[in-house]
């Protein structure tokens, strides 16, 4: 068996950059060997194929990366992942360690100098290790000695300053278990990675059609006569998805993409399973791009229900499924009379496009019969996220969208199960029937005072309010925004623990006393159990759950697997007399599958349905059965007034982006090829008219400065990239930019932080700038 390489020395040096022309369509034959690349460096060729080949197969294991979902209908590729994917896979298979040793030579002062990229390199996490007040290093701790330890912090603390943090990885068993330990302990404070992203999509979805999920199905796109992808890039975060958008468009679909940056994933695919991918030069994936300017989307879909409306007054029953609005809807009269009027002149400043450009898509949209609206976080994170999703619910009301085949709305999930945590009840907001359901289950007594989200935690955090923070996976020192005031908050606190699999910035800017917990993934064997090995569970974007089950043997005999860590955390914290019976759980995954199937509706005989080959699917009533499940029992219009982003004079609108070698906040390389960037991380996509407009030129070595309610963040040492992105706006790679989010910049409703809309301006890099102001670490390093 060959092993991994070794991991990198050398940390990111920007001054390595390189920028070439970005490419014009996605995947083929370089996705491929870069997978395979990628997985040989870092786990081996037996680790590499063994794991590929089970990548969400049936008895296989869900890939950890995007939450796309696989047919449930026909028979799966034996390849059934993509480039990203295959990334994933490989930092999770990889052979390298960090053991004590490795922490023993790295002391925290070297660590935070480190970006995000060299501290995930470094391979997997072997056993629990420990910081202490006043240590400079990690050292080793017992699993015994490190959970009375958590027990101790907690029930030292109250139950308000407690937080328990959750990433979109975590499996539908582990979920339950967690937040019901968190009940069990006395709070709601159960922030998760969704309250950063998708927060927005149920904001917007419970109130108009009663449900915060996709109401599509993987097959609906067989059907669809029209399907619009917004604020999204394919290409990179849901590659298998284009797949189904050529398969759509084979079939007769037309696809509109609408996104500030001409993505290649948006434009062009090369499936490498296919002749025409490998030699040929592939599907077009758009037949119309609209360049709207960030921020300018409840306009456009403003503008769609003018137009709709107009051709409905002049062609009456041509548009309007009026059947469906009478039987099943309200406030229709209100949306007709609010969309009666448009002013083209505001509309096509706040848009940025032509209004032949949107009269031509909005033409597609009246022939339609059967649309399907996408959309991710291009949409989710601005202070309109949730009005700009309530127009996109409006469309789709007023044709009929819902409960009929190739209709819907599809809200595309970002990390794998981050809609299955929210299912299991991660939610800092959750409802007195699931409080109700857990608490005669269990025989306990849930708290009903709301909790905090992800950005009421930052805040906690910068008050001082912050006792024991516990965070099953992720990295939300980096995933949040406001950098600099969220590392600080996270020192100050009085305990910090981490489950995770490999280093992260995390796990530096700790608490004064520092837990690191080695957990199992996704492609390990878990079968440390008196009933042999064990299974989990996930939820895909479209409401599917599934098995997934890892088959190799995990790095070290030190780890745990995620159930168990939380069972002895439970019981180290609330005692061997608790009503829980956490070692049953633990034990057994079935236990907690059944308790599930008592207390969440659409799992009855959970553990029969999740052994067939397919799973099952949860009951969606929009696109089961055209019902709504609101407090009034049917789906609602909603008005919204006209808003957009408006940068000030000198300003960009900066939007925040993943590179095509990245994860959220994992790096998986440092080469965006499809926008031709690599070997750096560190730069702003800016419109040459702009730049020009502004007194710089492209290359040029910048300080960036956003501004929000007359206070100003600042991130030093970027380079200025002439790029073809929306007049009027920048792009730059997360986590870098989180530093200039301010905490208070967020969607209304949601809570969802502004990552999409930073005003920002740039002034020339000062030699001296980066001690007074660098506000964010990852890829921070500096010449």
């Amino acid at each position: 068996m060959s092993l991994s390489k070794p991991a990198p020395i050398e940390d990111i040096n920007e001054d390595q950059l390189k920028v070439g022309a970005p490419k014009t369509s996605a995947a083929g034959v370089k996705a491929v060997t870069v997978a395979l690349d990628r997985g040989l460096s870092a786990a081996g060729v037996t680790r590499t194929v063994r794991s590929l080949l089970r990548i969400n197969q049936h008895n296989g294991f869900d890939c950890p990366g995007c939450a796309w979902p696989e047919s449930i209908t026909e028979r799966r590729s034996p390849a059934e992942f993509c480039e990203n994917g295959a990334k994933a896979v490989a930092e999770e298979n990889t052979t390298r360690e960090v053991t004590p040793e490795w922490w023993a030579q790295h002391p925290i002062a070297t660590l935070e100098d480190k970006t995000e990229y060299w501290l995930g390199s470094q391979g997997r996490i072997t056993h629990p290790m420990i910081i202490r007040e006043g240590d400079t290093h990690y050292t080793p701790i017992s699993w015994a000695e490190a959970f009375s330890t958590i027990g101790d912090h907690i029930n030292k603390s109250t139950p308000d300053r407690c937080v328990f943090y959750t990433s979109g990885r975590t499996a539908n068993e582990t979920a339950f278990m967690y937040q019901l330990f968190a009940r069990s302990v006395g709070t709601n404070n159960l922030p998760d990675c969704s309250n950063m992203c998708h927060e927005s999509s149920g904001s917007a979805m419970r109130p108009t059609v009663g449900i915060g999920k996709g109401t599509v199905s993987l097959e609906d796109f067989e059907h669809s006569e029209l399907i619009f992808v917004v604020g999204q890039n394919p290409g990179t975060n849901h590659p298998r998805m284009l797949s189904a958008l050529a398969d759509a468009r084979k079939n007769g679909a037309k696809v509109v993409a609408v996104n500030p940056l001409p993505e290649a994933g948006l434009l062009g695919f090369k499936d490498p399973q296919t002749i025409g991918g490998v030699v040929g030069e592939g599907s077009t994936i758009a037949d119309h791009f609209l360049q709207i300017k960030v921020g300018g989307d409840l306009a456009l879909f403003q503008a769609f229900g003018y137009l709709l409306l107009q051709e409905e007054a002049r062609n009456p029953g041509s548009i309007v499924d009026q059947a469906f609005v009478d039987a099943q809807t309200v406030g229709f009269d209100e949306y007709r009379e609010a969309r009666a009027t448009i002013d083209w002149d505001a509309t096509e400043e706040a848009t940025g496009l032509s209004r032949l450009e949107i009269s031509t898509v909005a033409n597609l949209l009246a022939k339609s019969k059967a649309t399907i609206i996408c959309w991710a976080l291009g949409l989710t994170q601005q202070p309109h996220s949730v009005p700009t999703l309530r127009e996109i619910i409006n469309l789709l009301l007023m044709q009929g969208n819902f409960g009929k085949p190739g209709a819907g709305a599809c809200p595309v999930r970002g990390h794998s199960n981050v809609q299955g945590d929210r299912t299991m009840g991660i939610w800092e907001k959750p409802t007195e029937a699931m409080l109700e359901a857990f608490d005669k289950e269990f025989n306990i007594t849930s708290p009903r005072e709301y909790g905090v989200d992800s950005t009421e935690a930052l805040e906690r955090f910068e008050n001082d309010e912050v006792d024991v923070f516990v965070s099953m996976g992720g990295n939300f020192a980096l995933a949040n925004s406001d950098t600099k005031a969220l590392e600080a908050g996270m020192r100050r606190a009085g305990l910090t623990v981490h489950i995770s699999t490999k280093p992260n910035r995390s796990h530096v800017v700790h608490g004064r006393t520092s837990i690191i917990l080695p957990t199992l993934g996704r492609t390990d064997r878990d079968d440390k159990h008196p009933n042999g090995p064990q299974f989990l569970t996930v939820e895909d974007s479209m409401s599917v759950i599934k098995s997934t089950q890892g088959r190799l043997k995990p790095v070290s005999d030190h780890l745990l697997a995620e159930p168990v860590i939380v069972a002895r955390m439970a019981i180290a914290t609330l005692g061997e007399d608790h009503p829980v019976d956490w070692k049953a759980m633990a034990e057994d995954y079935d236990v907690i599958r059944d308790h599930i199937a008592n207390t969440i509706p659409g799992f009855e005989d959970f553990n029969l349905r999740v052994r067939g080959k397919n799973g099952f699917v949860l009951p969606n009533p929009p696109r089961d059965s055209r019902t709504f499940a609101t407090d009034i029992g049917k789906a609602r219009f909603s008005v919204s007034p006209f808003e957009y982003l408006a940068a000030p004079e000198g300003h960009l609108i900066l939007q925040t982006m993943r590179s095509h070698d990245q994860y959220n906040t994992t790096f998986y390389g440092l080469d965006d090829r499809y926008r031709g960037i690599s070997n750096g991380r560190r730069v702003v996509l800016v419109h040459p008219e702009d730049l020009e407009a502004m007194g710089f030129k492209d290359r040029d070595l910048v300080d960036v400065i956003s501004t929000f309610k007359g206070t100003e963040r600042r991130a030093n040492k970027f380079r200025l990239v002439a790029y073809p992105t929306a007049k009027g706006c920048a792009a730059a790679y997360y986590p870098e930019a989180n530093a200039l989010v301010h905490r208070e910049l967020v969607a209304r409703e949601s809570n969802t932080p502004g990552f999409k809309a930073m005003m920002v301006r740039f002034v020339p890099h000062e030699l001296n700038a980066d001690k007074r102001y660098d506000e964010t670490r990852s890829g921070a390093h500096s010449a």
